[in-house]
């Protein structure tokens, strides 16, 4: 347990760029305990940390996924049916780090190619919602029991959502070009090499699309954690408060970012006194209800289904939220 723990602090938390950070503040004459000092500190070490973890995360993570391309996954998945689809439709999204609108394009393929459209959309609720990347950067911030606990209920939403889904018999709603769009295998044959550059061509790709979305999400953190005073947090989202469940659901949908901008608001909030349910209510929807993704996704399905996907997930991240505010003190 003490290696671990030194392995969590030291690679994971990363306590020593905490302390060189808060040194380099003090060496330009700020106080880390003053609201400037203190902003400026946040700021700088959660920005870096979460770019050296990301960075190192996604490398490894592409790693893996290239050898799951999205016809290998097409494959895997076709041809299966009933709640072990849709279990399989959600853990295959765990390993594709994409944001809400990035996964579109693959749940067009998967549904051109003739595969339920339950199974689709697990795999649609599970990307953006939960990855790996995201299970080390929770546990980064937090602890390993959020992070786990993070990922569980999102694969939760993701696979009841698209049993849900795909009981209703919705497929008349998807757009007639979908079922046309051509389908086309693609080589898997790559080499150690082509892995390494396809991983490292992954990183610089999401690093280029989310840097700015985790400026802006470490930039509201540093204002929440030292410029906001707690009592104002807790009167608008205390974990007494009914709404505040629905209230940050609703703020989060026209957000559009992904879980890694998200982090830092969530941290902050967390460490203001706002329920655990609360923030997890957030974090989903901002990255599986985001209205830029539901935008794309009208495109690609008519109203009623695209009604019932949001209802379906608004619930899940409804209910999910008001279960772990009651139960908050399991893991904090």
């Amino acid at each position: 347990m003490n290696v671990f723990t030194w392995m969590n602090d030291q690679l994971l938390r990363m306590l020593w760029l905490s302390d060189l950070v808060t040194a380099g503040v003090q060496a330009v004459g700020l106080d880390p305990a003053s609201r400037i000092g203190g902003s400026v500190q946040f700021f700088v070490y959660d920005v870096i940390k979460i770019f050296i973890l990301l960075s190192v995360l996604i490398f490894a993570i592409s790693y893996v996924q290239s050898y799951f391309p999205p016809e290998r996954t097409r494959r895997i998945l076709g041809g299966r049916s009933g709640i072990g689809a849709n279990i399989l439709g959600a853990l295959l999204g765990t390993i594709t780090p994409f944001c809400s609108c990035s996964s579109i394009p693959l749940f067009i393929g998967f549904t051109a190619a003739g595969l339920p459209l339950g199974v689709t959309f697990s795999f649609l609720i599970s990307s953006p919602l939960v990855d790996m990347a995201s299970v080390i950067l929770l546990a980064s911030i937090f602890s390993w029991p959020i992070a786990l606990a993070y990922v569980g209920v999102g694969l939760l939403v993701a696979i009841i959502g698209g049993t849900i889904i795909g009981k209703l018999g919705m497929e008349d709603q998807v757009a007639a070009f979908v079922r046309n769009v051509p389908v086309t295998d693609a080589d898997e044959t790559l080499t150690r090499a082509e892995r390494v550059a396809f991983s490292r061509d992954q990183v610089m790709d999401i690093v280029r699309k989310v840097w700015p979305y985790v400026l802006i999400g470490v930039g509201i953190g540093a204002a929440i954690h030292n410029w906001v005073p707690a009592e104002t947090i807790s009167a608008l989202l205390g974990q007494d408060k009914w709404w505040a469940v629905p209230v940050a659901t609703l703020v989060g949908i026209p957000m559009y970012a992904d879980i890694f901008g998200t982090l830092p608001i969530a941290e902050a909030l967390v460490g203001k006194g706002v329920g655990l349910g609360t923030v997890l209510a957030f974090m989903m929807a901002v990255t599986a209800l985001s209205l830029p993704s539901l935008i794309m996704l009208k495109r690609v399905v008519k109203l009623p289904l695209l009604a019932t996907f949001t209802g379906v997930v608004t619930v899940g991240i409804l209910t999910i939220g008001f279960t772990f505010n009651a139960i908050t003190h399991w893991f904090i």
